[in-house]
């Protein structure tokens, strides 16, 4: 096995088990734009991560990853030869990808936006967008998410609190013994 692979290997092992802020602090240092305040609980930003910018207050799910370039040309190699196709990945202010998100190149999320699990997303997306689907499409406005969320029977006032705390809430709201 090639020694620089394994080393890349496990530079990568230990970057998915370190804080949110090595994470950021090792992308920043690829190129890639990050915001105040992000979330990162993916490491998975393609090979080109100076082609994706984040602004403030974004959380990125586990399992979400942005892709930079169109792996596909290899179809047409022996026409093209060694040639590639890239696009930027651009992502506004205060947005959640929720898990297994993926965002291809070519795409622009604008600020206050959710993007729902599992979703594929191409393309452009304007503000206060609720973005869901493969392939992704606006659903609603984000108000209207809002306004689910607060009429929702479910909506319980746990962050921040232990976890032995919010378990007993938890199980106590449903019922569980």
């Amino acid at each position: 096995m090639n020694l620089i692979y394994l080393i890349q290997r496990i530079r990568i092992f230990l970057l998915k088990k370190g804080s949110n802020k090595r994470k950021i602090e090792y992308f920043r240092k690829q190129g890639m734009k990050i915001g105040k305040n992000c979330l990162l609980n993916s490491i998975s930003f393609s090979t080109e991560p100076y082609l994706i910018e984040i602004g403030n207050h974004v959380a990125i799910a586990d399992g979400t990853d942005f892709i930079t370039h169109d792996g596909a040309i290899w179809c047409f190699r022996e026409e093209l030869g060694p040639a590639d196709i890239f696009g930027m990945i651009k992502v506004g202010n205060n947005v959640f990808f929720g898990n297994n998100c993926t965002i291809l190149p070519n795409t622009f999320i604008g600020d206050n936006c959710i993007v729902g699990a599992g979703s594929v997303v191409r393309g452009k997306f304007p503000a206060n967008s609720v973005i869901v689907g493969n392939p992704a499409k606006v659903v609603m406005r984000i108000n209207i998410q809002k306004f689910l969320y607060l009429q929702n029977p479910h909506l319980l006032q746990t962050q921040n609190m232990s976890d032995f705390k919010k378990k007993k809430i938890i199980k106590k709201h449903f019922g569980i013994v």
